[in-house]
């Protein structure tokens, strides 16, 4: 299972890296995907991989570094010193060229209220239901009434027939 959506993943990122070329005219060579502060944020990287002077293992301990905001003191010895080259390497030369894309998790402001009440007395509590606003009641959906079978449609008159209602995303009837 987990081997498959990886894979899966894999194949929507190579989609997603192509839709960026034509819109684009430039391919990236990595992205970092992150969720902060409500933001989902995508991080474009253009390094060009074959001549960096950094291995796969090395980008990936400096990514740690730099995306998981670990303490230095955190990493091995050896680990420590690619860190560290990276971080004059950086100083040394210009910034890599990156791209960032960002879009809000929630499309409206969500605003979490949660209300802690006291236990109220029962005068105080019907005090408070006469001064709030009648309700208009709310049509109650059965999306998990039990499905019949099928001797059970086989019984059904034509008279006592009843539409079925297939849900494809839960894959729930709802009569």
């Amino acid at each position: 299972m987990y081997s498959r959506l990886v894979t899966d993943l894999y194949n929507e990122i190579k989609k997603l890296r192509q839709i960026w070329f034509h819109k684009n005219h430039k391919k990236w060579t990595n992205l970092t995907i992150s969720v902060e502060n409500h933001q989902f944020k995508i991080e474009y990287d253009y390094q060009n991989l074959k001549l960096s002077q950094f291995d796969s293992y090395e980008r990936h301990v400096v990514w740690r570094y730099l995306y998981l905001k670990l303490d230095l003191q955190l990493f091995s010895k050896k680990e420590q010193q690619v860190i560290k080259k990276y971080m004059e390497f950086v100083t040394n030369h210009q910034q890599p060229k990156r791209d960032l894309y960002l879009e809000g998790i929630y499309k409206q402001p969500v605003k979490n209220i949660v209300d802690y009440e006291k236990t109220l007395s029962v005068d105080e509590a019907l005090a408070r239901a006469e001064k709030m606003p009648e309700l208009p009641k709310e049509k109650k959906h059965h999306f998990l009434k039990k499905k019949p079978i099928m001797e059970d449609i086989i019984e059904m008159d034509d008279e006592e027939e009843e539409e079925l209602v297939n849900n494809q995303i839960l894959n729930w009837k709802r009569k």
